[in-house]
């Protein structure tokens, strides 16, 4: 007995031994038990930005006419079912966001912080402006027990999010840590406050139709030390995409039949070739009918039926597919420079200024912002503006309704930048859109996209709650401050 009771101890031991052997040789020394702020950053920034450049090609561009689809039309015809790309990536980014700043809180990088805070508000500002009322003070919640959050109303994510953008301007600078993972402004802490300042603008144009903005406005504007804006186009939230798989501009690796599903739109090529405006060049290329030395550039109608869109234009010899730009030359360096992913630019914000100057909300001439914002564009585009175009009566401000010029110069600026211009449009209204032909949503053109299918079936009760105040889970229910 004494012998037994002798070998299981040595055996015991023995195992005991091994266990703590193996456990301390699979504990892997280079591999951090934390991660870092600037390990989350570089995600934080790319992920929300090809979402939103991805969205755009499939339904933005088209719902706004500036482009159209010559296959597979049901977009363009607004048949729309459950889009939940937006929803998903914002999300998911949301917890990257989340677990950026307590990191960054709880190692008092105050820098991070206000990085954090301006990414979170356009990642909510994206989806808010999409779906309408969403989960935001009990998003991303699920380690604090939160599974099933409710929907908070539009009008109070837009109060949180001006919040947050104004505490990431205070903050931002106020803690001296390098940082690290930023693919948009390389660690430019005066950029990052631009960027915060200028979204504010946007948010308050926004909603400026339902709540007195005036001083909000005039704060930023009239204070430019403590509120800097973007000044010129070095300033621009967009990341440059690379020529090397995999950070290359998202169409790059796109076939050329998917490709050619999508043309210039008729609404946008009638207007550029009525301005005589050679953004053209760059939005799209040459019919294949015309000849080299007359290049001739027109537009598909949106809203066609299959056969009627696929047939149009010679059976599309006789209309501009989308440029080269954005396709097979968006990894050259003309390309590199102007198909980018973009969040915000210096001409957007030129012409948010010219309008609320025209509005009154603040004070500077509208003419100034509003040319600033036209040649600002043509710079972007890399394109040389005529002398003669801020003269011609289409363009110039001192016939018609400025408003309509304002509008109709910002949504040519705006092309493929994202979902702006379709919320910019329910907004204003301008420039006046006509429903595709044959559309099959009652000639309407849509407000929102559908709430995900998931949510429907994980958090009904929720969701229902939110339809019952915002309005029915259609495409035609207009958010808040579209009301």
């Amino acid at each position: 007995m004494k012998k037994i009771v002798l070998i299981i101890a040595c055996i015991a031991l023995t195992v005991s031994g091994c266990t703590s052997e193996f456990k301390d040789m699979n504990v892997n020394p280079n591999a951090p038990v934390d991660v870092t702020p600037g390990l989350l950053l570089p995600n934080i920034i790319r992920t929300p930005i090809n979402n939103m450049m991805d969205n755009a090609w499939s339904y933005g561009n088209i719902v706004i006419q500036h482009t159209a689809k010559r296959q597979f039309v049901n977009e363009d015809r607004y048949l729309w079912g459950d889009v939940s790309g937006p929803w998903n990536s914002g999300y998911s980014t949301l917890r990257d966001v989340k677990n950026m700043i307590n990191a960054a809180e709880a190692a008092g990088q105050s820098n991070y912080v206000g990085i954090g805070l301006i990414m979170r508000s356009y990642i909510f500002s994206q989806l808010t402006d999409l779906y309408g009322d969403i989960p935001y003070t009990q998003a991303v919640k699920a380690s604090e027990g939160i599974v099933l959050p409710s929907y908070d109303t539009q009008e109070s994510i837009y109060t949180a999010m001006l919040a947050d953008l104004k505490k990431a301007n205070t903050l931002l600078g106020s803690t001296n840590e390098t940082i690290d993972g930023d693919i948009l402004y390389s660690g430019n802490i005066i950029k990052w406050k631009k960027f915060a300042n200028s979204l504010s603008l946007r948010l308050l144009m926004r909603i400026s139709a339902k709540k007195n903005v005036q001083s909000q406005f005039s704060e930023i504007v009239n204070n430019p030390s403590q509120f800097p804006i973007f000044e010129n186009n070095s300033d621009n939230a967009a990341i440059t995409y690379l020529a090397a798989f995999p950070n290359q501009f998202p169409q790059a690796t796109n076939r050329v039949g998917s490709f050619k599903e999508f043309t210039l739109s008729k609404t946008l090529a009638d207007s550029l070739n009525a301005y005589q405006d050679p953004r053209i060049n760059v939005f799209g290329r040459p019919t294949e009918e015309s000849a080299s030395t007359t290049p001739i550039y027109a537009g598909l109608p949106n809203g066609l039926s299959d056969v009627d869109a696929l047939n149009y234009g010679n059976n599309g010899r006789a209309i501009s597919y989308v440029g080269t730009l954005w396709f097979e030359e968006c990894i050259t360096a003309r390309g590199i420079k102007i198909a980018k992913g973009v969040m915000m630019t210096y001409p957007e914000l030129q012409f948010i200024l010219a309008e609320a100057s025209q509005k009154g909300l603040i004070s500077g001439t509208a003419l100034t912002f509003y040319e600033n914002g036209v040649k600002a564009s043509f710079d972007y585009f890399d394109t040389k503006m005529p002398d003669t175009y801020l003269t011609q009566s289409g363009v110039s401000l001192s016939s018609g309704n400025p408003l309509v010029k304002i509008a109709t110069q910002k949504w040519i600026s705006l092309f493929y930048h994202g979902m702006e211009s379709w919320a910019d449009w329910r907004r204003s209204g301008l420039p006046e859109l006509k429903p595709g032909q044959s559309n099959l949503n009652g000639d309407r053109i849509p407000s929102r996209f559908l709430y995900p299918l998931s949510e429907q079936a994980l958090n009904s009760a929720n969701l229902s709650a939110a339809v019952s105040r915002q309005g029915a889970d259609d495409i035609n229910t207009k958010v808040w401050w579209d009301k």
